[in-house]
């Protein structure tokens, strides 16, 4: 497959996966909470016209590393599984998902100064209040700070092929169920220990309400690290 073939597909891939979910849980929603998304439909058709655009900015970095991977295997990304340790996989998913939670976490906080919220973070913010539609629903210069994180690490952390298909869909899910607008996961984990440490839609919630805290993507360690990190809601 060439360069760009690759690009295409990939992008398509991104485009398709992005409809497939965010279509699944805006059917859910309408199903458990019936009229929840009522009178939302022009600002939903605006998202999904800017996550379609990001599906390009997304899809292309990942269509070249792909493709560098198969050709020229310029890539870090392994098949046989016994190449490194067992033990190795999970710590290589963990590391993929914090580095990409550290890089969300600060160029989240920088997109929120004034001049970069107006330029770029303001599209995302505009959805009010967010749907599962607006998980991917950015500016463009938003979309290339997000696309080149997987694409990077790719280069400079070993990561087998099924544990980086783990993060994506990982990124995916949790970029849809945080921005629906009600909280899906039982209160009994939301409000346990463990809980206390993940991003979910109860937490993401109060950012889009608040604004200037809960920055995270998947964790709230730097939340917590930095004094950004806010109560949650009550669970719906």
């Amino acid at each position: 497959m060439g360069l760009w073939l690759s690009a295409l597909a990939m992008t398509l891939i991104v485009a398709v996966r992005y409809l497939v979910t965010s279509g699944a849980f805006a059917w859910a929603t309408d199903r458990v909470r019936p009229g929840f998304y009522t009178g939302l439909g022009p600002q939903m058709r605006r998202e999904i016209g800017w996550s379609l655009a990001s599906a390009a900015i997304y899809g292309i970095p990942a269509g070249i590393v792909a493709w560098g991977w198969q050709q020229h295997g310029w890539t870090l990304i392994y098949r046989d599984v016994h190449a490194y340790p067992l033990w190795y996989l999970p710590v290589s998913l963990f590391v993929y998902l914090f580095a990409h939670d550290t890089w969300f976490y600060w160029t989240h906080r920088l997109l929120h100064r004034p001049a970069w919220f107006r330029v770029a973070h303001a599209v995302h913010h505009a959805s009010r209040p967010p749907t599962a539609w607006a998980a991917m629903s950015f500016h463009p210069i938003e979309a290339i700070s997000g696309a080149v994180v997987i694409p990077a690490l790719v280069f400079l952390v070993p990561v087998h092929i099924a544990v980086l298909g783990l993060v994506l869909a990982i990124m995916t899910v949790m970029g849809v169920t945080n921005h629906m607008g009600w909280e899906m996961f039982p209160r009994a984990l939301v409000h346990s220990r463990v809980g206390g440490w993940l991003i979910t839609a109860s937490h993401h919630q109060l950012h889009h309400e608040r604004y200037q805290c809960n920055y995270g993507l998947y964790f709230r360690f730097w939340d917590r690290l930095c004094g950004t990190d806010k109560g949650l809601a009550k669970a719906a």
